[in-house]
């Protein structure tokens, strides 16, 4: 039992160390470039900086970890499609790029 509370409190430290250095990085890299570009906006402090990381991951990354074929949920149904669909499925997204042909 004290094996687990023990690697659970490293991986609870390494994960507040990581947010702690990604909320400082994203500090610095927005106070260092944004107000040079762009006109009226401000630098912000360390707590908007973290509460901009968190939104960032709420809106663009979710709390499932990586997305695309990862999960392997979009493999199977791909796997699990006939011949058929799969053409259909290539077409639509041919329209939706507004290309000619299907590049696998």
């Amino acid at each position: 039992m004290d094996d687990r509370r023990g690697k659970f409190l490293k991986i609870a430290l390494l994960v507040l160390f990581g947010i702690a250095a990604l909320g400082w990085i994203v500090m610095s890299l927005w106070n260092w470039l944004l107000p040079s570009l762009f006109a009226g906006v401000h630098q912000i402090d360390y707590l908007r900086a973290v509460g901009l990381l968190v939104l960032c991951r709420i809106l663009f990354g979710g709390f499932r970890g990586r997305g695309g074929w990862h999960g392997g949920h979009h493999r199977r149904r791909w796997e699990q499609m006939t011949e058929e669909e799969k053409e259909k499925f290539k077409d639509g997204m041919r329209m939706f790029r507004g290309r000619g042909r299907w590049h696998e």
